[in-house]
């Protein structure tokens, strides 16, 4: 009886506690997206994109081919560079929602065949954590009595994973494929508005990545400098390699 006078004095304290104005703090302290559904494609298809089309027309260009050949060179990466991303994406990230979903039809038959063991789980998850045994068990049996939360609970701890967010194969496929063409078109840019020289290509696609860098550092702690640096040091160095390759493959073949 004691033990039920405590929950209820706790559940009333916290529910107290909800109601006062600490709301206004809790309601701006907001987290950005880290699930990854679009934010994780659209930056690996944007870098993948500028990366390896300036590599790959660096590579061409090195080779001293006519002007139209880079450009036939840099569209035609450009769209399979985009279908095979946008497919990667799709295909990978269908595959681990199909195997989250699979999961979770092992713990829903779990929680039907044996609730008293996950309750016992439950109970035990919370106690690990702190909680009073009896408090723990008796907000175990409670969540219990909905399967559904339940489940929800279990799934979030033993899978590290939210059944009602998980990431969208469309929305990877779709951000992979934009990311990808934009970042892909910018190394080309320069020839299809009539340039003769490699050098205007570089440099706007050194720019693109150092701003794609700077862009990236909005979500994460990196400062911009850093991470714009970063992205345009890895990118020069690929197309230097590049142009070397294709400046001795052109001499050896010519």
């Amino acid at each position: 009886m004691a033990s039920s006078s405590a929950a209820d004095n706790l559940t009333a304290d916290v529910t107290e506690a909800e109601e006062k104005p600490h709301d206004a703090h809790r309601d701006n302290h907001t987290h950005r997206d880290v699930n990854g559904g679009w934010l994780r494609p659209a930056v690996f298809g944007a870098m993948d994109g500028l990366v390896s089309n300036l590599a790959l027309i660096t590579g061409v260009a090195g080779s001293n081919v006519a002007s139209q050949t880079i450009v036939i060179t840099g569209m035609a990466g450009l769209a399979a560079g985009a279908f095979s991303m946008a497919a990667g994406e799709y295909t990978s990230v269908a595959s681990q929602r199909e195997l989250v979903l699979a999961e979770l039809e092992v713990e829903r038959e779990e929680i039907r065949k044996n609730p008293a063991e996950e309750e016992r789980e439950l109970a035990e998850l919370y106690a690990s954590r702190g909680v009073e045994p009896e408090l723990a068990r008796q907000v175990a049996e409670q969540l219990s009595r909905d399967p559904e939360l339940a489940l929800e609970i279990h799934v979030r701890e033993e899978l590290g994973v939210d059944p009602g967010d998980l990431p969208s194969p469309a929305v990877a496929a779709v951000s992979s494929f934009g990311a990808f063409a934009v970042g892909a078109v910018l190394p080309v840019l320069p020839y299809l508005l009539g340039a003769e020289q490699l050098w205007p290509a570089v440099l706007l696609a050194l720019a693109g990545l150092f701003l794609c860098g700077s862009l990236v550092a909005r979500v994460t702690a990196r400062s911009w400098w850093y991470s714009g640096l970063r992205q345009f040091i890895l990118g020069g160095a690929a197309a230097a390699v590049t142009y070397g390759l294709g400046s001795l493959i052109g001499t050896a073949v010519s």
